[in-house]
């Protein structure tokens, strides 16, 4: 039997009822426990995130070195394109969603706040064509 049987995602910001509705509306749900320092939510797909003050945080500064990743977190999403536009109506930016060539299988953004995470494709469950 395992020890730990769920684990949750923490995020550390200045404004957490901000941070959190920028999360509620990109996992579309709504939070399920708030108090002074701390809004949880958990997702339809049962992916648990919570947001706890700190008049202290900084944002991190990846990719660049200095404080580089403190978190980073990955959706995975069925429309890249369609997944960044509702990032940016959110409050989001890109941090690098396209390459040389067309788009990349997975694109990186910042939260309002300034954490990383990652849009990935889903894998697909079609067999593969040859």
């Amino acid at each position: 039997m395992a020890l730990v049987k769920a684990g949750i995602v923490v995020l550390d910001c200045a404004e957490p009822e901000k941070l959190a509705e920028f999360y509620k509306g990109l996992l579309d749900t709504e939070e399920t426990d708030a108090n002074a320092n701390l809004v949880e939510i958990t997702g339809a797909a049962g992916t648990r995130l919570a947001i706890r003050r700190d008049a202290n945080a900084t944002p991190p500064s990846w990719p660049r070195p200095e404080s580089s990743l403190q978190a980073h977190l990955e959706f995975l999403v069925e429309d890249l394109d369609e997944a960044e536009r509702r990032i940016v109506g959110l409050g989001g930016r890109a941090l690098e969603t396209r390459g040389a060539h067309g788009p990349l299988e997975e694109r990186q953004y910042a939260d309002p706040a300034g954490h990383s995470f990652t849009l990935r494709l889903r894998p697909s469950t079609a067999p593969k064509q040859e």
